[in-house]
């Protein structure tokens, strides 16, 4: 069983139970997710079965696209509605929609963002939600503070902070603001933290915030029209089975390239491939990072990659 399945995760479970979950009912011990949702989450999780396992970097760098409901007034340790309080709650007039946008303008485009002390990022490699879980137990026992929170996104990192990361926000768009409530849509890149920009929005508006919901609509490709929900799949594997997609059909976004019936064979054996291997390449090939590899059948054999100058073509990931 190759290819892609969409699930509509559920809120609840982490990433890693809904593929231990669909690796049960579906009998295919070889899943995996493209990108982690954190639990209370819900929404677009693509996952990879079998073969396409390997190409799950190329999906996880898709930009991605949410809906989000921010609490304004109130700040809390992880950024989210299962934190504990960061100070005192707001108790003054709140901010006017215009003034909420225009907090957000410092978030649209490229920027540095500070990951949560609740992630999975590593810092020396440990996993920065372990660090800061035990700070806190250690807070709590009266053996240490837990390290202050940055301020500002723009700070430098601490020693127990994940390092800032280079993001891009394409579209921000503020939907409303009802009370202590912001409904925000949000494209993005790959390792954007919406938990960070609420938090941060708080942090520019002067009175903390965090972030109550979050729905992700869409992953590179993949959107809610095309995802089943994690119960159905359960309760009827072979619905989750007619909807994989097929490893001929992923990644639709990059450049392909059709072989010969011997180039597929070189590729499959890891050489690199010259003009005399190539039926057919689409146009700007020769400019992309990857491209895809196809077989005279239509089949997807590998993704490739330039090699040099020279004009041959190198199977980075095989597909056998």
């Amino acid at each position: 069983m190759d290819g892609l399945l969409v699930i509509d995760k559920p809120s609840g479970p982490s990433s890693h139970d809904v593929v231990a979950r669909v690796r049960r009912a579906l009998g295919e011990p070889r899943i995996g997710h493209t990108g982690t949702l954190d639990p209370a989450a819900t929404g677009v999780l693509p996952l990879v079965l079998g073969r396409a396992t390997r190409l799950a970097r190329f999906l996880s760098a898709g930009d991605k696209t949410y809906e989000a409901i921010v609490r304004l007034g109130a700040a809390t340790d992880t950024y989210d509605g299962a934190g504990t309080p960061a100070g005192p709650a707001y108790r003054g007039a709140l901010p006017s929609r215009e003034e909420v946008d225009r907090a957000l303008d410092a978030f649209r485009g490229t920027f540095l963002q500070q990951p949560p002390a609740y992630s999975a990022k590593k810092i020396d490699g440990r996993r920065s939600y372990r660090i800061a879980r035990a700070a806190a137990r250690q807070s709590a026992s009266g053996v240490s503070a837990a390290p202050a929170l940055p301020a500002a996104p723009a700070l430098p990192a601490s020693p127990a902070l994940p390092a800032p990361v280079r993001v891009t926000a394409h579209r921000i768009v503020l939907v409303s603001v009802e009370g202590d409530m912001a409904t925000l849509n949000v494209d993005c890149s790959a390792g954007f933290y919406v938990r960070a920009l609420a938090h941060d929005l708080g942090v520019r508006l002067g009175i903390g915030a965090h972030l109550l919901a979050l729905r992700r609509t869409r992953s590179g490709e993949a959107t809610l029209d095309d995802a089943l929900a994690l119960d159905a799949i359960e309760r009827e594997p072979a619905l989750a089975i007619r909807s994989v997609v097929p490893l001929s059909r992923m990644l639709p976004g990059l450049s392909s390239v059709t072989l010969t019936s011997d180039g597929v064979r070189r590729a499959l054996h890891g050489r690199d491939l010259g003009p005399g291997d190539v039926v057919r390449a689409e146009k700007g090939v020769g400019s992309d990072p990857f491209f895809r590899l196809i077989g005279p059948a239509g089949d997807l054999v590998a993704i490739g990659t330039p090699a040099g100058a020279s004009g041959l073509l190198h199977p980075a990931v095989v597909l056998v």
